[in-house]
């Protein structure tokens, strides 16, 4: 059995199976189940999906995060938003890219598609000259997984 070891600041959320937790210490904790999470800059607040692309991540997240209602309506917004985005957009790597990340939720990996969605972005955030304090964590979480390569960080 594969274990996560997380280190977090006191203060900072995370978020498992649907439940927030903010941290009043510094905590280093160990997941030694599956569990959906995400944590720190990974959460994208409501109030921050005010672009296609991170629209299409907010949609995600909610279905990889949320109740079983929310996942639900999270990938049918995640497939709207995509399908959208597809449409508008000139950039076949863009389009294959969201391929990707669509399948990746549809196979009930959202997680890799929260990664695959960052990448879009990132390049949203270039081609509109936006600041990209979402898109890059600044280092604060560390994260160790034992077997479970590509898990921890965005």
């Amino acid at each position: 059995m594969s274990n996560l070891v997380l280190e977090l600041r006191q203060g900072e959320v995370m978020i498992v199976n649907g439940a927030p937790i903010r941290f009043r210490t510094r905590s280093r904790i160990e997941l030694t189940a599956k569990a959906r999470f995400l944590f720190g800059k990974q959460i994208m607040p409501p109030d921050q999906a005010d672009s296609p692309a991170r629209r299409i991540y907010f949609a995600l997240q909610s279905a990889y995060i949320g109740s079983e209602t929310e996942r639900e309506a999270g990938l049918e917004s995640a497939r709207h938003f995509i399908a959208e985005f597809q449409e508008a957009t000139t950039s076949d790597l863009v389009r294959m890219i969201l391929d990707q990340a669509l399948v990746a939720a549809e196979e009930d990996d959202c997680y890799q598609a929260l990664k695959l969605v960052r990448r879009i972005i990132q390049h949203e955030d270039s081609v509109l000259g936006k600041s990209a304090d979402f898109t890059r964590p600044k280092g604060r979480q560390q994260c160790h997984a034992d077997d479970e390569p590509g898990h921890p960080g965005l």
